[in-house]
């Protein structure tokens, strides 16, 4: 297992459609092993696979509690098939550095995808739950939280980020 790095916005790996999983084995566990251990090590609370440049379709995410054991779940080739409501919650993102905003999203979807092995899962997710499996299936899309702000909130965002990647440089080159 090894910690990778997560690319950060506006790299364009971030926009990339990430292919369909087809080919299953040891080198896939590798792969969700390394994406486990970044997320866990970043902190977040999911993570999915064009955030450490590979463009395939695996996400990671684990909800659980600080105080409970951890709970990891991979999936693969995951898509939404259902979703009901609506609820406005806070968000932010290991890839979308400096920023926390309300996005609106689905309150209940199910979601079908393929384990590790390659069989299929279904599951029903409601609450945080959701928008967390929302955000990670975005990422795998080239969707990024930012996306779903308004136009002005986007500006100002890209506004800060532009300062703070000068302020960046000009420390770098002290």
């Amino acid at each position: 297992m090894a910690v990778r790095k997560i690319y950060t916005f506006p790299d364009p790996v971030l926009r990339v459609k990430a292919h369909p999983i087809t080919e299953f084995g040891e080198e896939l566990k590798a792969l969700a092993a390394d994406m486990a251990e970044t997320m866990y090590k970043a902190p977040g609370v999911g993570l999915a696979a064009n955030q450490i440049g590979v463009t395939k379709q695996i996400l990671v995410y684990d909800i659980s509690r600080a105080e409970e054991e951890p709970a990891l779940t991979v999936l693969i080739n995951p898509e939404i098939i259902e979703a009901a409501g609506s609820e406005i919650g806070e968000e932010g993102c290991l890839s979308v550095i400096e920023l926390c905003a309300k996005v609106k999203r689905a309150k209940m979807i199910r979601v079908h995808a393929l384990d590790l092995d390659g069989n299929p899962i279904s599951i029903e997710a409601e609450d945080f739950h959701a928008r967390v499996l929302q955000h990670e299936i975005d990422h795998l899309n080239g969707v990024l939280f930012l996306d779903h702000l308004s136009p002005l909130k986007r500006s100002l965002y890209k506004k800060k980020l532009k300062k703070l990647l000068q302020e960046e440089q000009e420390e770098a080159a002290d």
